[in-house]
């Protein structure tokens, strides 16, 4: 039963990282500014769809995949990714200091690892 909760709960989460990157990639600009970025002329637009896009749709990919198959080695590159950018939060907190609306994405992202390991170590 704990097996099928997990892989339900990595499913969303997988479905919910390829639409953020779906919304990346057909209109920029909003999704953009929730997360503090602003996109400066066609390179800022294309690195925006890239690379920010690309972590979201990357992450949902295998988060989907291990989720359907139910193979939690397929969790790891959601987790690692997910993993670098709370460091990379960190370590911004650590050079430039903390502001508030820098906790919800530290706690989200903090949290999807956990379920992301939690689920890998359980699905094998």
């Amino acid at each position: 039963m704990l097996r099928g909760i997990l892989r339900a709960l990595v499913g969303v989460i997988g479905v919910l990282a390829l639409l953020v990157a779906a919304r990346l990639w057909v209109g920029p600009e909003a999704p953009a500014a929730a997360l503090g970025l602003k996109a400066d002329g066609l390179l800022g637009l294309a690195t925006l769809r890239a690379d920010v896009g690309g972590f979201f749709a990357a992450g949902g990919l295998f988060a989907l995949a291990g989720a359907i198959r139910g193979e939690g080695r397929l969790l790891t590159p959601p987790a690692l990714l997910l993993g670098l950018a709370l460091a990379g939060r960190l370590v911004t907190v650590a050079i430039d200091g903390y502001a508030a609306p820098m906790l919800p994405p530290m706690v989200i992202e903090a949290v999807l690892v956990a379920i992301l390991l939690i689920a890998r170590r359980r699905l094998g």
